[in-house]
């Protein structure tokens, strides 16, 4: 697992995984969240404008990461 850092008390998930590299684009993130492949503190998630805070796991696949602040 590897910490993601944000500057706002919350992203968008489709943002974020963009950011982490998870994704390539927002086509790719949508892509990753229609196929159901992702999922927000262990429960599958499909809305791209889905809210992450800081202490969130986002896992895609084999890949998780933490959100964290400042």
């Amino acid at each position: 697992m590897r910490d993601i850092e944000i500057r706002d008390d919350m992203i968008r998930l489709g943002q974020l995984l963009k950011l982490a590299g998870l994704a390539e684009d927002g086509v790719h993130a949508k892509d990753l969240l229609e196929a159901q492949e992702v999922a927000v503190n262990g429960e599958q998630e499909t809305r791209r404008g889905r809210q992450v805070h800081p202490g969130d796991v986002v896992s895609v696949g084999r890949d998780e990461i933490r959100v964290t602040t400042r």
